[in-house]
């Protein structure tokens, strides 16, 4: 994409014409084509700023007074919030692990660093973000719809969990095990009276204080194995996942056309196409219940308000396509890496991926934010209610 503002213009104007050769000296200009070409410069060495203490004897009384360095500068040698951004923005937002940070510090910065310098600007970004995390946590329990989710990583020979709790504009991301107690951990769902949009993990139910509402995405993928390993036999599945589309499409309608929900037609259609499909699926499976097929016919059964939960408001997502969004980078960590060495060094990923995401969502620069957390504090998202 072409800049307004290039740093260099060059005029390029023929001498003579190339039909006539006559001079073109002070001839109009009949069209102009702009062409750039974009170049890096050299890499920029880092700025050095030395300062000299100096302790000064008194004549007077004979006391050492020694000279006072500005904060932060109280070791022999110590990185800026800029250079301290740079480290940890290479392992937060482009998952590469230490040694090859370190290495791209020095090929594009021009500043040599060890590994376990990259590490120590992480696990000092991650002690900085605790208002961040305080902030994001009050933020997400205000609101009146929120997804959840969680993805095995392996930690140190063995598999932990990434939870996060998110929507469009918030993420908060904590690690632990799969079980009730990590799950509230995260100080977000414990205690939520909102909706919570989220997959059909059983960890979740011990939540009663909220709404829930079942990922679409995960029940149409289930429909879909369930009708294609007996496409004859198991007709209900796709009488059910059309009934779920067609709602879904209902839904999109009315939230275009401003209404909160469907009319009383509507529901009732998508009531009874239900209620038909599931008829369906309890006949066809009678004579095998203990089949996958006749589970999914009572987990749809049992969950029906949570499945169709987002028939009654357009506030209400469909899937939990935006919670697995949130968790991808833990994936992408764990191509490029392999693995995380501690579980410490896991919570502290998700920390750093809960800050650099929500600032994404708000169109913040990440460099900028990270810059500021080294220097003023974390950037918090804005909180409507002040």
């Amino acid at each position: 994409m072409l800049v307004d503002d290039p740093d260099e213009r060059v005029s390029v104007r023929p001498d003579s014409c190339g039909a006539c050769a006559g001079d073109l000296a002070g001839a109009s200009v009949f069209a102009r084509q702009r062409r750039q070409v974009i170049e890096i410069p050299a890499p920029v060495r880092p700025h050095v700023t030395e300062y000299v203490v100096e302790s000064l004897l008194c004549a007077g009384c004979g006391e050492v007074t020694c000279g006072q360095a500005p904060d932060g500068v109280a070791g022999r040698l110590q990185y800026g919030p800029g250079a301290k951004a740079r480290m940890v923005y290479l392992r937060g937002a482009q998952y590469l692990p230490f040694v090859r940070a370190a290495h791209a510090l020095d090929v594009l910065c021009g500043m040599r660093v060890a590994p376990a310098t990259v590490l120590a600007a992480v696990r000092e970004a991650v002690a900085r973000l605790g208002p961040f995390v305080d902030r994001v946590r009050v933020l997400l329990r205000a609101q009146a719809v929120i997804g959840a989710d969680e993805t095995p990583a392996w930690v140190d020979g063995g598999w932990r969990y990434v939870h996060v709790a998110c929507t469009d504009m918030l993420t908060l991301l904590h690690a632990g095990s799969r079980s009730k107690a990590d799950i509230d951990a995260g100080g977000v769902l414990s205690g939520f009276t909102g909706v919570l949009v989220r997959d059909g993990y059983a960890g979740y139910d011990h939540l009663t204080t909220a709404r829930h509402a079942e990922c679409g995405a995960h029940l149409l993928r289930a429909l879909k194995g369930v009708h294609e390993t007996d496409p004859a036999g198991q007709e209900w599945a796709e009488a059910m996942a059309n009934t779920l589309l067609i709602a879904k499409k209902w839904m999109a309608q009315a939230a275009v056309a401003g209404r909160r929900g469907l009319d009383e037609a509507q529901v009732r259609f998508i009531r009874s196409a239900y209620a038909g499909a599931l008829a369906s699926g309890r006949e066809a499976n009678a004579k095998h219940p203990g089949s996958k097929a006749a589970k999914l016919v009572r987990r749809f059964t049992r969950d029906a308000d949570d499945i169709l939960r987002f028939t009654t408001d357009t506030a209400i997502w469909f899937s939990n396509n935006q919670s697995e969004r949130d968790l991808r980078p833990t994936k992408l960590q764990l191509k490029i890496s392999a693995t995380w060495r501690s579980l410490q060094g896991l919570a502290d990923f998700a920390t750093l991926r809960s800050y650099l995401s929500t600032a994404t969502k708000h169109g913040e620069d990440l460099l900028d934010v990270l810059t500021a957390l080294f220097t003023t504090g974390p950037w918090l998202p804005p909180d409507p209610a002040r």
